[in-house]
């Protein structure tokens, strides 16, 4: 495999936690780690095994071995990304959590996903209109990003504009992989919710 393929797997390990649920990103992870091993990346080894631990919830010792990856790789944006969601979840301080996003975009400026969960997580801060500019940015490197524009329809939920919400949830629909028909329906009931309450 080449080196090129671990982005592929990445990518695949992104979509796997977003819709298809832990044991297939568990396979993932594991697929990711003996290439790694094999190949002896040593950066790639430390960023699986630090998705080993985000997977059973060990969000310090993912930390540590994030860390470790950036270390082997500065240019890793994914790692950077990965760790500030592992401080939000030990309850970091907003700042070090946005500075670990900022250095994962200034790192890595063509990785969608940083800038996804920042949005998100301005969205989650009460940040709504630079929540939307985190996830359009988004859409411009992934125009078929499902779950970007379900969190963009929340952050417009946010700012009471329901129109522009059930339109991006549509968007959503539109985009999402056939396959992931319980994610449908969840938009779809979603749409139903803000259609019925206007």
């Amino acid at each position: 495999m080449e080196h090129s393929n671990f982005s592929k797997l990445r990518r695949d390990l992104d979509e796997a936690i977003t819709y298809a649920g832990t044991s297939t990103a568990e396979q993932i992870v594991e697929e990711g780690l003996r290439e790694a091993q094999s190949q002896e990346v040593l950066g790639e080894i430390m960023y699986f095994k630090a998705q080993k631990e985000i997977i059973k919830g060990n969000y310090e010792e993912a930390i540590q071995f994030l860390r470790r990856a950036i270390e082997h790789n500065q240019s890793d944006g994914a790692a950077y990304n990965d760790r500030a969601l592992c401080l939000i979840e030990l309850g970091a301080d907003e700042d070090q959590v946005l500075a670990d996003f900022d250095k994962g975009i200034e790192v890595e400026s063509d990785y969608a996903t940083v800038y996804h969960n920042k949005g998100w997580y301005l969205n989650q801060l009460g940040v709504h209109d630079e929540a939307i500019l985190y996830f359009e940015k988004t859409l411009k490197l992934e125009p078929n990003r499902a779950v970007t524009y379900e969190n963009l329809a929340d952050a417009y939920l946010n700012l009471g504009n329901k129109q522009k919400a059930i339109e991006a949830f549509q968007k959503a629909i539109e985009v999402l992989n056939l396959r992931y028909t319980d994610i449908k329906d969840q938009i779809e009931a979603k749409i139903k919710i803000v259609t019925d309450s206007e």
